[in-house]
């Protein structure tokens, strides 16, 4: 079964074709470094509008049947960054260790971390994980987290997902 993971880059600039979206990008590589079972990405760039956001997270998780849809952008404090929001809004249930997870080994690089507010959410058999917008900050945030997502996918009754263990170690516990 071939998996099919949402990318959404939230941008207003990216998505009128101002800025060059380098953040969606940069999840697809990351994923095709990390991801040994079959997938295929399922990408977006759309404005940071908090019901635009909202619209795009059901319809990857509902309509698309992704089992994992990771955004990219709208997680400062700017009043234009509402993708947290809209992720708490369409989900069922929250995961905030992603978050504290991904501030933890943000904050040792940046003291400006502690201003994301990244997070997570299960809508349905989808996690949601709402990721910073600069590249190498994608890359260390799912460094940190991605060895939980496959077992948090398998617990929502979504693909089984295998990594390129000479790249990141999946944890499952031993049965």
């Amino acid at each position: 079964m071939t998996a099919r993971i949402g990318i959404v880059t939230v941008s207003d600039r990216a998505s009128r074709g101002e800025y060059e979206d380098r953040g969606g990008p940069a999840i697809h590589e990351y994923l095709k470094e990390v991801l040994t079972s079959p997938w295929e990405p399922v990408a977006r760039v759309i404005p940071d509008d908090q019901a635009g956001i909202e619209h795009t997270l059901k319809e990857l998780c509902d309509t698309e049947g992704c089992c994992l849809v990771i955004t990219t952008g709208g997680t400062g404090p700017a009043l234009r960054d509402v993708t947290p929001e809209a992720t708490e809004a369409v989900s069922e249930k929250m995961m905030p260790g992603f978050g504290e997870l991904m501030r933890k080994v943000s904050l040792e690089k940046v003291p400006t971390a502690i201003l994301s507010r990244q997070t997570a959410g299960i809508r349905g058999r989808a996690l949601i994980v709402n990721l910073p917008g600069q590249p190498k900050a994608i890359r260390e945030c799912l460094d940190a987290v991605f060895p939980a997502i496959p077992y948090c996918v398998d617990l929502i009754e979504g693909p089984f997902l295998t990594t390129n263990e000479q790249r990141i170690v999946a944890f499952r516990p031993k049965k």
